[in-house]
Parts: structure tokens; C-alpha cells; sequence
């Protein structure tokens, strides 16, 4: 029988293709994970192969099998050696097991004018133990509002470079590390000049950050590895995402986006490179039980991101009380955790129960979860036993008696419903360490309080709308300013912000609701006021500062683009631009004015037949200024320029030419302006950019730190006097 000669380019492409899928394994990896061991049903002998039964012990070490030899070749193909694991430089990357993602505009962190670091840390260390990583967040969700790029927003920071590594030496001299973020996706902004990566090295090398984390990046690129390494200042790189295999050689750290079926699953790059630090992050998650036990089974960290771009998202109690007692463990037996030898999915005695073990020279250390919604009481593990050899239950910080058959000792204890467990194993000869004795007795008073006791509900955080005090009435409208009667208004308004929901906690918090939501609908009696016909200008602020002679405090960025006390020519007309929020209130009390409540800003602007824009429901690019694209803002129009674009009661340059700072809300963690009327700059090439809201029924919402990192190019105010 003939054959069809096959041609020798397609036998070439077939064996390419069999380098690439060759291997042979029954748990393929599930993006960052593998799959547990193929458990079918509850029972001990649950699973057959040719009418045998065979009990989970024997399926879990086949799994083991499997993957062992899957990980062997894996690693050849990577060419995988390992060397960035062993520099002296990034050994602290295999103890991180907690790390937050930290706004700079969360007020533990900054508030009233300074950093205040302790007090940060000093709140974690109370609910749950402490970090030992920090990723402060700079960048996302304000980047966009201008053309200032990333790096710098890093250097508007209050006090700029020098009191920002002041704030960095202060998180050093309690023991945590801090990393900041890097957008490759920030191309629509500034041009910095040179590649991402050597702007990155210096920016970080200059406040003595320790790492950086790669957003939205499934492994940062290694010429960051080599950048940082060439000035002299060698940064941990962490990618939000899973890296590309190959990367894994010199990501130290990432995070772990994952999936939590009842059989825990195991972390690929920790498999493949057991010193490799994953921390598990699902910010939005309100119960962080799932994130927790696969964190302690895999020996892993977790990320306590509770403040995400302003949205408090706060562990519960039980929650924060099993994240300190899991940290406590893994920092004593770090080294353990990084085991060439980790042994997951160890046998266990009870269904529901799951063991990882990592054995070390003369200790083995054993982390159990729970995942029962039920206690799990007496046998739980049964293992090798020599004579002289010492069992402890850590987590309950007590001693164990092991029952004694042959080469085989059984130890019990109980683990609480959705709980966890943790033994360690001395070898003949092994002493007790302080620091074993230490965490004996640290655990043993906290398990006198089980995770039961602690509260598991969660709670958003009220808002509380900043007051805006009223001004003297007036009866006959002041020049530059338009009456708008008393009414009854249906005030309608949407955050756009981009991530979030329709979550409570979500955007702001008005007076008359019960927690922050992001859609929002009120009747509301609003009382006559004037208005000023166009925002302030550049002409106007100036007579202000000759008048009063006012300079702030904090005056980075103060009137950028001035010089020598005053505007370049031509500006006259055109709006004032990088003022602060407290800027803005200073010009208004000098004037006899005030900034306007959202819902005034919008009446004026809207009318009382709730149109889309000030001049009707369609969008007309002809009575708004021509948006600019590019990388190099231009200066704003004048604010005269467009009086077709008047809303019903005449006034004008309310959208699209700059935003207009109007309330501010706050609660415990976060300060916000709502910001109205949209602007012109619109940076390219990302929807990670801060949204425009040129519509009357949304608001942008922009998150407060100081003044020196608050004023924009694109953000200017108008005023409002109350009336008779």
C-alpha cells in the first residue's frame, strides 16, 4: 500500500509543534494554577482504575508523580537556572508574605500637611499583624486628568523626592520593603524622553524604593532587570499578572489572580520555583476566607489591598485575625516554605482536610486548611515517626502526643470550620528554638479565642460631605454673575469612575443617602443663588494675589506655566488652571463667594428639563473647544469663546474647556472632589486614562493627597454667591 510522501516543511512544522505540546501530564496548568489530585466523591476509597479502589493517598501521590515530572522538563525547556533567587539583594522577596496596595491619598498614610508612616503601620500591626511589603500606588486612577506621565506624578508627591524617601526610610526602619507601580500602558502623556525601563530605575533608584510591580503585565519585561542592575540600584520585579514562563527567571514576586474550587489548587510558579513569592489578590472579594487558605496551603502571601482607588473595601474581623495568625506563621518558618522539597496535597485523615508539607533539615512544618463548613475534630494526620521525635500544633501553640504504631504516629487536634491547622515535626536531636517558643506561646493565648468569635460581617465606609459655609445674600446679581431661582430639582448623577460596580462604596455619599453608591436620584428644594457666567481667569486670580498677597503653604505647581507673578500673554481670558481645591476657596472667600454644591454647579448648567449637555441633548463639537490628543497639552480657550455652548440660564464654558472643582467628601481613609464639566485633554492609547464626563448627568471623582500633587492643567473653578 502506497504512502502520500509528506513534505519535509510540514514534518518540520509538526515537530516544532511537538517541542511546544510533547509533554504528557493529566493536570495541565489553569492559567497560574495546577489542579489538585482528581478526588471523585467523599468517600476514603473513591476513585477506581480497573475495578480496584484506590484510596486518596494513592491518587495524591500519583498527582505528586505527575507533576514532579512535569515540573523537571518544564524547567529544561525554560532554561530555567535560578540565579535571581539566590542574590543576596533579593532574599527579602522570599518573606513577603504581606503586602498591601497603598493609595498615597489614604490619610493613615498622609494627612494634614505630612506622612504619617507609623500611624499606617501602627493600624495594620493592631488588625492583623503587620506587612512586610508595600506598593505605593501614585498613579491610577487620577493619571490622565493632564499630561503629567507617571513619573511625574511621582515627583508632585508632597515635598518631592527628598520627603518621599524620607517616607520610604521610614517604612524601612520598621521592616517593609516598598515597591511602586510602572504603566507601560502610559504613552498617551508626557513623553519622558527615554525607554520605560531606565526611567524607571532612576525614579526608583532616587527615593530608594526596593521593587517595582508591573501593571496590568503578565511578567516585566527583563530589560528592567537589567536597568536597575546597571545603575547600581537592582529593583524586584513583581507583574500583576502571572509571568510568561521564561520570566519567572527574573520575576522574583507577582500576584496571584485565582480560582478556588474545594480540592485547592496549586500556585504554578511557586511549583516550579518554590522560592518564588506569589500574593494572592482578589481585591473585591468581601469574604477573604478562600484567598487565605489557599495562601497558607500553598506556603504563599497574601495581598491586603483594602483601599482600592478610593473604595474601602476593608477586611472583616475574622478575616484580619486569620491573616495575622497565618503571617505569624509563615514569617517564623519562611525558610521552611521555600522547600525544594514541598510536598502539597500531603495525605490527610479527614475528607474536607488539606495539607501541604515542607520538609527542611531536622524540621518539617505541615499547613492545613479546613475546607469544611463544619469543625474538624481528632486524627487529622498520620505520619513517619522515629524514636525521640517531637510533634507541635502551631496553630493552637501546644504540644502533641502522637500515637505510636510501628514507624507510623497519628496526631489529632481540631481545626474550626473553614479553619486551618499547622504541625511541626522535630527530628531526634532538634531542639526548641526562642523563636519556636516565642510562637508557642503567641499562638496558644490567641487560639484561646477561636476565629468563630470574631466577627465575619462586612462593612462599607460612610462619606461624609465636607461643608461648604454660605455666603452673605445678596439681592441684585454681582457683575459676572447670573440668578438662579429657588426650584425643585431632580438631581441625577453617575460616577464614572472605571472600576467598581454598582458595589456600595462605590463613589461618593450624599447627605441625604445611606452609604456611597455610584447611580444617584434626588428631589431636592434648591435655594436662589448667582453664578458666575464663566470660570475664573487668569486676569481675575491675579487681582486677587495683588490684592491679599496669598501664596500657599504648598506651592508646587502653583499657577505652573506663570512667571514672575504673572501669565504669559494672551491668557488673560482663559481659565486658571493648577489651583488646589484650598486655592480655589481662598480666591472665593476673598471674593465674597464660595465654590458651588454639584447639584447648583449642574442646575445652572442644566435647566429644568434635565437636557444631556448645557445646549441640548446631542453632543455639538462646535460649541465646546477642540479636544487635544496629543502628548504636549496646549494652554486652555478662553472662557468667552463658545457662547453658543450657554446652558438655559446663559451661562457659559461649563463643558469641555476645563473641569470645576465643586464638593469634597471624605471619610476615614480618602478625600474626594467631584470635578464637573469634563476638559479638552484627552490622552491617547489607553481607557486606564481618567474618564471625561462631559454629560451633565455624571461627575468625575478625583482623589485628594495635597495641593502639590491636586492641582491640574485641566482643572479650574467658578463661583457662587447665595441669594436673597
Amino acid at each position: 500500500m502506497s504512502r502520500t510522501p509528506v513534505p519535509i516543511l510540514a514534518v518540520a512544522g509538526l515537530l516544532a509543534v511537538g517541542t511546544v505540546i510533547a509533554q504528557d501530564t493529566k493536570f495541565s496548568p489553569q492559567g497560574e494554577q495546577i489542579p489538585g489530585p482528581d478526588y471523585q466523591d467523599e468517600s476514603e476509597h473513591c476513585c477506581y482504575s480497573a475495578g480496584q479502589p484506590r484510596s486518596r493517598e494513592e491518587i495524591a501521590r500519583e498527582w505528586l508523580a505527575d507533576l514532579e515530572h512535569w515540573r523537571l522538563e518544564h524547567l529544561i525547556r525554560m532554561g530555567f537556572d535560578g540565579v535571581e533567587y539566590a542574590r543576596p539583594e533579593f532574599l527579602w522577596t522570599q518573606s513577603s508574605f504581606i503586602q498591601p496596595q497603598m493609595m498615597i491619598e489614604d490619610r493613615f498614610f498622609f494627612d494634614s500637611g505630612r506622612y504619617t508612616v507609623d500611624r499606617y503601620l501602627d493600624d495594620l500591626e493592631k488588625r492583623y499583624g503587620g506587612i512586610d511589603s508595600v506598593l505605593v500606588w501614585h498613579t491610577y486612577p487620577n493619571i490622565g486628568i493632564d499630561n503629567r506621565n507617571q513619573y511625574d506624578l511621582l515627583r508632585d508627591m508632597p515635598g518631592g523626592v527628598e520627603a518621599l524617601r524620607q517616607a520610604i526610610e521610614d517604612f524601612h526602619r520598621r521592616g517593609v520593603r516598598v515597591l511602586f507601580p510602572v504603566m507601560l500602558w502610559d504613552q498617551g502623556t508626557r513623553d519622558v524622553g527615554e525607554p520605560n525601563w531606565d526611567a524607571t530605575a532612576r525614579a526608583l533608584s532616587a527615593v530608594g524604593a526596593d521593587g517595582l510591580n508591573g501593571d496590568t503585565l503578565g511578567g516585566v519585561p527583563r530589560a528592567f532587570r537589567v536597568a536597575s542592575d546597571k545603575i547600581g540600584h537592582p529593583l524586584a520585579l513583581e507583574p500583576e499578572g502571572g509571568p510568561a514562563d521564561e520570566a519567572l527567571a527574573w520575576n522574583n514576586l507577582t500576584w496571584g489572580y485565582w480560582k478556588f474550587p474545594f480540592v485547592p489548587m496549586i500556585s504554578k510558579y511557586k511549583w516550579l520555583e518554590t522560592r518564588h513569592m506569589v500574593n494572592v489578590c482578589d481585591r473585591w472579594a468581601r469574604d477573604k476566607t478562600d484567598n487565605l487558605q489557599y495562601a497558607f496551603f500553598n506556603g504563599v502571601g497574601y495581598e491586603s489591598w483594602e483601599n482600592i482607588w478610593g473604595i474601602w473595601n476593608g477586611m472583616d474581623d475574622r478575616d484580619a485575625e486569620a491573616l495575622g495568625r497565618i503571617a505569624r506563621i509563615e514569617r517564623t518558618f519562611s525558610s521552611l516554605l521555600t522547600s525544594p522539597g514541598w510536598e502539597p496535597h500531603a495525605p490527610t485523615l479527614q475528607w474536607g482536610a488539606f495539607a501541604s508539607k515542607f520538609p527542611g533539615r531536622g524540621w518539617t512544618l505541615w499547613t492545613l486548611v479546613n475546607r469544611n463548613e463544619f469543625d474538624l475534630r481528632g486524627d487529622q494526620l498520620r505520619v513517619r515517626f522515629q524514636q525521640g521525635m517531637k510533634y507541635y500544633d502551631l496553630w493552637h501553640g501546644e504540644k502533641l502526643e502522637p500515637k505510636v504504631a510501628g514507624e507510623w504516629a497519628t496526631l489529632g487536634f481540631e481545626m474550626e470550620a473553614h479553619g486551618y491547622g499547622a504541625v511541626l515535626a522535630l527530628d531526634p536531636g532538634e531542639r526548641n528554638t526562642l523563636v519556636l517558643d516565642g510562637l508557642l506561646y503567641k499562638m496558644h493565648e490567641l487560639s484561646r479565642k477561636p476565629l468563630e468569635t470574631f466577627s465575619h460581617e462586612w462593612h462599607f465606609l460612610p462619606q461624609h460631605l465636607v461643608e461648604i459655609p454660605p455666603t452673605q445674600p445678596r439681592h441684585e446679581a454681582p457683575p459676572g454673575m447670573i440668578r438662579i431661582p429657588e426650584t425643585e430639582f431632580l438631581f441625577e448623577v453617575s460616577g464614572i469612575m472605571i472600576e467598581g460596580g454598582n458595589d456600595v462604596g462605590v463613589d461618593v455619599q450624599y447627605p441625604w443617602e445611606d452609604s456611597p453608591r455610584r447611580h444617584h436620584r434626588h428631589w431636592m428644594s434648591v435655594r436662589p443663588f448667582f453664578i458666575d457666567r464663566h470660570p475664573v481667569t487668569n486676569d481675575e486670580f491675579k487681582e486677587f494675589l495683588d490684592a491679599t498677597h496669598y501664596h500657599p503653604n504648598d506651592d508646587h505647581n502653583f499657577l505652573r506655566g506663570w512667571k514672575n507673578g504673572t501669565f504669559p500673554v494672551g491668557w488673560d481670558k482663559k481659565p486658571v488652571t493648577w489651583v488646589s481645591l484650598e486655592d480655589a476657596r481662598a480666591y472665593a472667600a476673598w471674593a465674597g463667594k464660595r465654590l458651588p454644591h454639584e447639584w447648583e454647579w449642574q442646575l445652572a448648567a442644566q435647566g429644568a428639563d434635565h437636557r444631556a449637555y448645557p445646549w441640548g441633548n446631542t453632543w455639538d463639537a462646535e460649541v465646546v473647544p477642540q479636544p487635544d490628543k496629543g502628548r504636549e497639552m496646549r494652554a486652555p480657550n478662553d472662557v468667552d469663546e463658545f457662547p453658543k455652548g450657554a446652558s438655559p440660564f446663559g451661562v457659559e464654558d461649563l463643558v469641555g474647556n476645563v473641569w470645576q472643582w465643586t464638593d469634597e467628601f471624605e471619610d476615614t481613609h480618602t478625600r474626594a472632589a467631584i470635578l464637573r464639566g469634563g476638559s479638552y485633554n484627552q490622552p491617547q492609547g489607553s481607557l486606564w486614562y481618567f474618564p471625561q464626563a462631559h454629560r451633565l448627568d455624571q461627575h468625575g471623582k478625583y482623589l485628594l493627597m495635597a495641593p502639590s500633587i491636586d492641582r491640574s492643567g485641566t482643572v479650574g473653578f467658578r463661583c457662587v454667591v447665595d441669594a436673597e
